[in-house]
């Protein structure tokens, strides 16, 4: 009941949090290069940063989505309350990733370019331009370890009340965020140490 437009906007504003600040989050090391030389600081707040950034971005089109749902009658819910924690979930995602992505920057400098391309796929292993429920019920708890699946389809109930409210799919994306996050961590302090070395 929702017309496309909207259900398609709702899924790319915070799929475009994601993207954002994976992208900005892989460079951000290499951008930050003659800090890192010459002053010593937790290396982590560099990519935390350039994360957390992509917010700035969100909240404008946040602001534009719900005017466009007030303009197509949809109200607003006690479902809404679920957004921040959604956004909190595709902003652990994308810092998971940016971390590993940042740290392989600084020793491959190609990694650069193949980033995008490792989004642009990505955005076709999530339920931006189709909803979930195509995919088959046998096949959904599979699917959700993509962690944008929760996170696309969570939104879309919060914010549009389509779908349905998070569930087994929200858990399995969240543990494949924490799981992301940690792998990224650990990987980003084992090589933290050769950062002003290499860069």
């Amino acid at each position: 009941g929702v017309p496309y437009f909207l259900f398609f906007l709702a899924g790319s504003s915070c799929w475009r949090i994601f993207e954002r600040s994976v992208q900005w989050g892989s460079r951000s090391l290499d951008q930050n290069r003659v800090l890192i030389k010459k002053v010593y600081f937790p290396r982590l707040v560099i990519p935390i940063s350039a994360v957390a950034s992509g917010l700035i971005d969100f909240g404008i089109a946040f602001v534009v989505l719900l005017g466009l749902a007030a303009r197509y009658g949809v109200t607003p819910t006690s479902h809404m309350l679920w957004l921040p924690a959604l956004v909190l979930l595709a902003l652990v995602t994308a810092l998971g990733v940016g971390l590993w992505f940042s740290a392989l920057n600084v020793l491959y400098r190609d990694i650069q370019y193949v980033v995008p391309f490792l989004v642009q796929v990505w955005l076709y292993a999530t339920p931006i331009v189709y909803p979930s429920s195509l995919v088959p019920e046998r096949w959904r708890t599979l699917y959700a370890i993509n962690p944008m699946v929760g996170v696309v389809e969570g939104f879309r109930w919060a914010l549009l009340g389509t779908g349905t409210a998070p569930g087994p799919m929200i858990l399995v994306s969240a543990m494949a965020a924490l799981v992301t996050l940690l792998g990224g961590l650990f990987f980003f302090r084992r090589m933290e140490k050769s950062f002003s070395d290499v860069v």
